[in-house]
């Protein structure tokens, strides 16, 4: 059977892919600590999870406008106002069944085939799949520890040719937590100016912080910068709503509009349902977003110390979002347990079927060396885990 060379170009998620490597363990019998997705542990809060119970009573279960309910895109509009100080209308904002939709639908909205899209690396998984099933070019720019994983604006200018279309950044950064500093994005923002692109700006993580770490949102450097800016943000991981699936899109009126079009012939509307549970989340009291924050706080320190005590791992510690990204080339030309270590995969594969722990190779982020760490887990399976994956190296 003939399957499209759209569809045979894609590859499947590698965080999804090593969950259910994950299960298969785990339905066996085996106690696996799962580090690989990208997924707070906490329960959604209980009013947020009440607000959709009693969404559902009232009827809200029918369709809604493609772009989300007008009541969510304004509650959208007053939270970048009140936390950014940026001032977007309702028709300004798409509502979408999560951010990975909202990026695809904001990509379909701009790129052309042919365009060439400056990424980052590492990079969240998604990022040069989605941009390649429009058709267009990811042009990724390598990062290393020296600059705090984080592309330099020389770096930026050189990956720019008459082809650039867009520039896609995510800060704090999935799979480094990494944060640009307001300089470094001011900077950054000046060549989008300067030669005319788009930034496709994912900050997801941004309620998501560490120590002296401070976000800013990359539209608010001027009128030019949020003229050429399509914003990413969502629900998924401040609030614990990954699986409600609600995330949007904000910036300006001709593109938000191409999108309403896109996402019209895609799923018609975002749930119904998620959406009341999302505008709860946003109106409502902010205690649980903070709460949140400083347990992720204390696994982070937790995580960074163990990993910087194991021989062979270099880790940059994150800033931001709930990630470990660790070198092992160390490791590499290893033999444990019989398997020769030659590349992250390899490392990541003994790890489960020897230590049964479960990470997420760095070829899939664009960095090979790397693996990726989830610290969205309680401190007593992180403790649990990082004792088996220290046991397992040494």
């Amino acid at each position: 059977m003939r399957i499209s060379r759209f569809a045979a170009a894609i590859e499947p998620s590698a965080t999804l892919k090593a969950a259910a490597k994950a299960r298969e363990l785990k339905a066996k019998g085996i106690d696996v600590f799962d580090f690989s997705l990208g997924e707070p542990d906490f329960l959604t809060p209980a009013h947020i999870r009440e607000a959709a119970k009693e969404a559902m009573d009232a009827g809200h279960t029918r369709y809604t406008p493609a772009s989300g309910e007008l009541e969510l895109r304004k509650a959208i509009a007053s939270y970048h106002k009140e936390y950014h100080g940026l001032d977007y209308a309702p028709d300004q904002i798409c509502v979408s069944s999560g951010c990975k939709h909202s990026i695809y639908t904001a990509l379909c909205a701009t790129l052309d085939p042919g365009d060439e899209v400056v990424i980052p690396t590492p990079y969240w998984v998604s990022y040069r799949d989605l941009v390649q099933m429009t058709g267009a070019k990811a042009v990724l720019v390598p990062t290393t520890p020296a600059t705090g994983l984080k592309m330099t604006p020389d770096q930026f200018r050189a990956a720019i040719t008459p082809k650039t279309r867009l520039l896609m950044l995510n800060s704090p950064c999935n799979p480094t937590g990494s944060v640009y500093t307001p300089d470094e994005l001011a900077a950054i923002a000046a060549i989008v100016v300067e030669r005319d692109l788009l930034c496709l700006s994912d900050e997801i993580y941004e309620r998501l912080l560490y120590g002296a770490a401070k976000f800013r949102a990359f539209a608010s450097f001027g009128p030019e910068v949020y003229a050429r800016t399509l914003t990413i943000n969502g629900v998924s991981k401040s609030y614990a709503m990954t699986g409600w699936r609600i995330g949007w899109t904000c910036g300006p009126r001709e593109i938000l509009k191409a999108m309403d079009s896109v996402q019209s012939q895609q799923t018609s509307n975002p749930c119904s349902v998620s959406q009341r549970a999302a505008l709860a989340a946003l109106v409502s009291r902010q205690e649980c977003v903070d709460e949140m924050r400083k347990e992720f706080a204390a696994r982070r320190d937790y995580v960074c110390r163990r990993l910087q005590a194991i021989p062979g791992v270099a880790l940059t510690p994150p800033d931001g979002a709930f990630y470990a990204f660790f070198d092992v080339t160390a490791h590499f030309g290893r033999t444990l347990g019989g398997t020769t270590i030659n590349n992250s995969a390899d490392f990541c594969l003994a790890a489960l079927e020897q230590a049964h722990v479960s990470l997420v190779e760095g070829a899939a982020f664009g960095a090979p060396g790397y693996v990726r760490m989830s610290f969205a887990a309680s401190t007593e399976r992180l403790e649990k885990g990082l004792d088996a994956l220290s046991s397992w190296l040494k």
